[in-house]
């Protein structure tokens, strides 16, 4: 028996910190100077404390039957830094894990072991998969909830080989002189996703907002077309609308009669014949020649992948969706008239039976599932992360230790595992998912299976999962492919 636990632990718990401190400006400089972000089992360690990293190791065994130390993923990061490569989302701790536990490596050393792995992007440094090899320029016009969502994601990708390129916000004109300053607050501090990482000041002259060397003109205009972005050095512009005013083609073609505007992207769904795209299920519908894009609503990204997933491996007869959603800014704090049923309720104080039209959606990224599904909604008083309840018939018989491993399977090894998070907890709530980067997270306990029927709960969180679902989308409609690896 160990007679000194507590002191062998201590020493084990430094070990794991003093890798990991070391792992910190390893991995920062293999973002900023190669674009290579560097993940461990899916979650990103771009900006991560020390102990991010640890917590990132100890959760691999939550997908494996072996756990991965913090100094067996080190000598791979090490490794990757002395490698002419491709920007990429490398995925360490799949490597390490794979290289240690698994017949991969077949008596290789890291180097060479990465050599093979990291083939397709080996020897092409610098290089970004676009036809004119530039980053975008991207304006967010809007900026509420989701268009600061969306300006902390590209402030913290920012660099000489960030690939989106931040370069205004658009705002209605101000209401008071200090309104860049609010605007500037309003980044900086947030009630639900917390304080900004990292330092911004603004330069009230110039109209501009710095954060994390990030130079954001902020622009005033009362509609899209009369701005003129090529007076700010703006060119070929992909303009992300946050607003929701315009869901129609005619309504969102004003942006595309501004000066300096390639292409739009609007951050809810859309209607008439514009593509609703989830990333991860349809994005290959995007072409070059496309200028106005629909990146869907949060509900449908969080359900799709998950629908496409189990309709591949069992087929789906039809089914109910019923999402149990967090208040919006739509509702009313308090009491108040409001145009929709319901919602002129106080949203802090009442569940709210509302509607969607995510299910019907779905149909738009999946047309093999078109009239299979219907749906509702419950708005409820949390300010953000929401769950969404899928009844499905099925075509196939199952149990639900055979659905939870496929779906666990998906999440790890497959086209989805962007898109697809897996949770075994029995404990976890909403607030645990804040800061999510996945489109879903399938909580696997509370699987109900009967046979040829399920019902999956997947929680999502509908502010940064969503935000994350619409960079990809970004990087799409700019030409851009950045690779996941290992495959």
């Amino acid at each position: 028996m160990d007679s000194h636990p507590e002191e062998n632990y201590q020493v084990s718990w430094q070990e794991r910190q003093t890798f990991a401190e070391n792992m910190q400006p390893k991995i920062g400089l293999l973002f900023r100077n190669k674009g290579i972000e560097i993940l461990v089992y899916g979650r990103t360690l771009l900006n991560a404390s020390a102990i991010d990293i640890i917590k990132a190791h100890k959760a691999v065994t939550l997908h494996e039957d072996k756990i991965l130390l913090v100094r067996e993923s080190f000598p791979f990061i090490d490794a990757i830094n002395n490698m002419k490569l491709a920007p990429a989302r490398i995925d360490v701790g799949k490597l390490a894990y794979n290289y240690y536990h698994s017949e991969k490596s077949g008596g290789l050393s890291v180097s060479q072991y990465l050599a093979q792995e990291l083939d397709d992007i080996i020897d092409q440094a610098g290089t970004i998969n676009n036809s004119e090899n530039k980053r975008q320029d991207v304006v967010l016009y809007g900026f509420g909830r989701i268009g600061r969502v969306l300006a902390r994601l590209l402030i913290e990708r920012s660099g000489p080989n960030s690939q989106l390129n931040l370069r205004a916000i658009v705002l209605r004109p101000g209401k008071s002189n200090d309104d860049i300053e609010k605007r500037a607050s309003l980044l900086r501090r947030d009630s639900v996703h917390g304080a900004f990482n990292g330092s911004i000041s603004i330069d009230k002259e110039r109209n501009v907002i710095r954060a994390n060397g990030a130079f954001i003109k902020v622009i005033y205009a009362k509609s899209p077309a009369e701005i003129d972005y090529t007076e700010h050095g703006i060119e070929n512009a992909l303009v992300v609308d946050n607003t929701g005013i315009w869901t129609d083609e005619v309504g969102l073609s004003q942006h595309l009669q501004a000066k300096g505007v390639a292409k739009v992207l609007l951050t809810a769904p859309a209607k008439g014949d514009i593509k609703n795209i989830v990333f991860g299920v349809n994005q290959e519908m995007i072409l070059a020649t496309d200028k106005i894009i629909s990146a869907a609503s949060c509900t449908t990204n969080a359900i799709t992948p998950v629908l496409k997933a189990i309709n591949d491996e069992f087929g789906i007869r039809n089914g109910h969706v019923e999402t149990i959603h967090s208040y919006t800014n739509d509702q009313n704090l308090i009491d108040n008239y409001h145009p929709a049923p319901r919602r002129g309720r106080s949203a802090p104080l009442n569940m709210v039976i509302s509607t969607t039209g995510a299910a019907q959606a779905v149909a738009k990224a999946l047309p093999e599932l078109k009239g299979l599904l219907t749906g509702n909604a419950i708005r409820v008083p949390t300010p953000n992360v929401s769950l969404a309840i899928m009844n499905l018939n099925l075509k196939k018989l199952t149990d639900k230790a055979s659905l939870n491993d496929y779906l666990r399977t998906m999440s790890l090894k497959s086209p989805l595992q962007n898109q697809i998070d897996y949770t075994a907890s029995n404990e976890i709530v909403s607030t645990d998912l804040v800061g999510s980067r996945y489109a879903g997270v399938v909580d696997s306990q509370a699987t109900i299976v009967d046979e040829d029927r399920a019902v999956l709960y997947v929680w999502y969180d509908n502010e940064f999962g969503y935000s994350c679902q619409v960079m990809q989308v970004m990087l799409e409609m700019a030409g851009i492919t950045v690779p996941n690896l290992p495959k």
